[in-house]
């Protein structure tokens, strides 16, 4: 039963990797005001119904994989040790993370800053960062023995996030310069959060 429910879990989870790079290859291709439901479930190789069973619209196929690396980090977060402070704690799960899941290459980059010029495309995304924040904050209140909703873990957590995304955007801006020697995004990232933490040291 196990295996079985083990298979299952993985198909869907190609699957959804399947939808979300159709949908980023064709957003980059056509535009995406010109690319429907129809022609990423297509390119897939899946029903219109099948799309539906994953994603919500054609947004949350696009947004995908930078949500589930985002949900990977709050996990490696929540299992960083305890001897760690904070912020550390912070810091070392986006290093773990990355030896996990490597460098993005640079096809990645240029998707995905033709996918967020779309308004509804940084409406979702938006929605999405309330969210993961709160699920950061959360998380960072556990850790410290805070009380839920606590200045001080939404504060970290805002923080944090903020600085991830000054990092990407940066790394991003890097491969579209097509700059030489390209830095690593963990590189970019570690010196962003070094500043973003230094008034709290």
């Amino acid at each position: 039963m196990d295996t079985t429910v083990g298979l299952r879990e993985r198909k869907k989870a190609e699957t959804r990797q399947a939808v979300h790079e159709a949908a980023m290859r064709l957003t980059v291709e056509l535009g995406l005001d010109n690319v429907t439901v129809e022609a990423i479930s297509d390119a897939a190789n899946i029903s219109r119904r099948t799309f539906s069973n994953y994603f919500a619209g054609k947004e949350d196929a696009l947004l995908y994989g930078e949500e589930q690396r985002i949900w990977s980090l709050l996990k490696e977060f929540r299992e960083r040790p305890a001897e760690e402070t904070t912020w550390q704690a912070l810091v070392n799960a986006a290093r773990s993370l990355h030896e996990e899941i490597g460098e993005p290459n640079r096809e990645w980059a240029l998707q995905t800053r033709l996918a967020k010029q779309h308004p509804s495309v940084l409406a979702r995304q938006m929605a999405n960062h309330v969210r993961v924040e709160r699920e950061f904050a959360q998380a960072i209140a556990v850790r410290d023995g805070e009380e839920p909703g606590a200045p001080r873990s939404r504060v970290l957590a805002a923080a944090f996030l903020m600085g991830l995304r000054i990092a990407a955007n940066m790394w991003i801006e890097g491969q579209q310069s097509g700059d030489a020697p390209l830095r690593t995004l963990l590189d970019i990232a570690e010196e962003v959060l070094a500043e973003v933490a230094r008034p709290f040291l």
